[in-house]
């Protein structure tokens, strides 16, 4: 495949979003694409990042394959193939093998450019071993498409051509820019509240936009973690939904930090030296 093909689709999602000064928006729009924003993106976070990429909660199989469904829905690739490009991610963090990171590429190429390159297409089943196993995950990360397909045909059929336009199109692209936000904007702005050997940083913005995703810092701290918001003032509402899942049964053994893991270990940077003189 060409390698500006790759990224056809990508912009074609932006572009059928400007459809909308056709359309106009309706009051079940706003509300379509909110609910599809939530629950894609719960699908990200807690499917894609804390479930697949690193094992934070133990689930049933079947919950696993909704996890998964979710995730796909979000038309950000396959679980099989996100899960094993961020254990890369997260094994050369902020290092030149890193696939996205702003201080060893451009913060275009660590936002979105590193996802349109052919070079990332192929999944690395011998990195997500442990899913990959499973027949359905394999076929789900072949289909990945399928799932945003069906909802976008739900959502013409709920809303019609504006519910497809605002409910589908512009709520995908939110949630793209968010989670790519984590990838970029999480490597640069925000607080360090642990000395980790990478760049992260906790970005409040970032963390309200995703779920609590953007309490970044603090993830690359304690990757297993299944809470990225490590206290109270650190709102992280994937978790909270777990912990809701956890009390029904869906899903168990939620891991979380140690409290020595807990005690900050970053030190303050120091103000720079005044000139002789």
């Amino acid at each position: 495949m060409p390698r500006w093909l790759v990224g056809v689709p990508f912009f074609g999602v932006h572009v059928a979003c400007f459809f909308v000064f056709m359309t106009g928006i309706h009051t079940l729009d706003v509300v379509l694409c909110l609910m599809t924003y939530f629950i894609r993106m719960f699908g990200i976070t807690a499917g894609y990042h804390r479930y697949f990429s690193h094992r934070a909660f133990k689930t049933s199989r079947w919950f696993q394959f909704v996890l998964a469904w979710l995730g796909c829905m979000s038309m950000q690739k396959g679980p099989l193939w996100w899960a094993a490009n961020h254990r890369h991610h997260h094994k050369y963090s902020d290092q030149p093998e890193d696939l996205h990171s702003p201080h060893t590429s451009s913060f275009w190429h660590s936002h979105l450019g590193w996802i349109l390159s052919p070079d990332h297409e192929a999944t690395d089943h011998k990195a997500i071993k442990d899913f990959s196993r499973f027949r359905e995950l394999r076929w789900m990360n072949t289909l990945h498409v399928l799932p945003g397909i069906l909802l976008a045909v739900a959502c013409y059929f709920i809303g019609g051509w504006s519910g497809l336009i605002v409910g589908f199109f512009i709520s995908t692209v939110m949630l793209y820019h968010a989670v790519f936000c984590v990838n970029s904007l999480c490597h640069v702005f925000g607080a360090r509240r642990y000395q980790t050997p990478d760049k992260s940083r906790n970005n409040a913005i970032v963390a309200a936009l995703t779920l609590g995703e953007g309490w970044h810092n603090n993830h690359h701290h304690y990757q297993s973690s299944a809470n990225q918001g490590f206290f109270w003032w650190e709102v992280d509402i994937s978790y909270y939904i777990l912990r809701g899942l956890e009390k029904i049964g869906v899903v168990w053994d939620l891991r979380m930090p140690p409290p020595s893991k807990l005690e900050p270990t970053a030190t303050k940077e120091l103000p720079p030296a005044p000139a002789p003189g």
